[in-house]
């Protein structure tokens, strides 16, 4: 059970995180990825396969917002 809410709450995390991209065509694409990886491999019960796909949701999410940090460094400031 608790691995089932840290995958849940993994997932979450990566769709709010998904929701700051800028452009919307990219939003969507990864909203779409995030929801079918994450749909394919919800039977998995193998927990060594469990672990990695976790891993690797961490490393996509640390990515994401990463290049999420890099481009509202390098974006020009907004006028107000």
């Amino acid at each position: 059970m608790l691995r089932r809410q840290r995958v849940l709450g993994l997932y979450r995390t990566l769709l709010r995180t998904i929701r700051q991209v800028p452009d919307r065509a990219d939003q969507q694409y990864l909203q779409t990825w995030a929801r079918d990886e994450f749909q394919r491999n919800k039977g998995a019960t193998n927990q060594d396969a469990i672990r990695m796909m976790i891993m690797q949701a961490n490393n996509h999410l640390e990515d994401l917002q990463r290049s999420l940090a890099l481009a509202g460094a390098s974006s020009p400031p907004t006028k107000s």
